[in-house]
């Protein structure tokens, strides 16, 4: 499965600089991790961000957001995002950094 590689750039220069940053490809595209956990990817077009059960609700009822499903099993606390709901450099940015503050949450893996 082929995912947007002009979106995973755009991700990978917001990311790039953050300590413990690798990209692996993952579930038929590419994911960003810090120290081992995941905080973002990328999916065909969508974005993936994982913003953790506590933000999950609110993140999944924002514009162009919705469950993290490819299997037919939903994944809480994983949402995916339309490319209308990051087109422009403020809504991914803020996507990212949403996935970034969870993953620096977690245990280094």
């Amino acid at each position: 499965m082929a995912y947007n590689k002009q979106t995973a750039e755009r991700v990978r220069n917001l990311m790039a600089d953050q300590p413990g940053f690798v990209e692996k490809k993952m579930f038929g595209g590419v994911g960003f991790l810090l120290h081992g956990n995941m905080a973002c990817g990328v999916n065909k077009e969508h974005l993936v961000v994982r913003v953790g059960a506590d933000n999950y609700s609110d993140a999944v009822m924002r514009p162009h957001a919705h469950p993290f499903d490819i299997t037919g099993r939903e994944m809480k606390g994983w949402v995916m995002v339309s490319p209308t709901g990051y087109a422009n450099d403020t809504d991914l940015t803020e996507w990212v950094q949403s996935g970034i503050d969870f993953a620096l949450t977690l245990p280094p893996k």
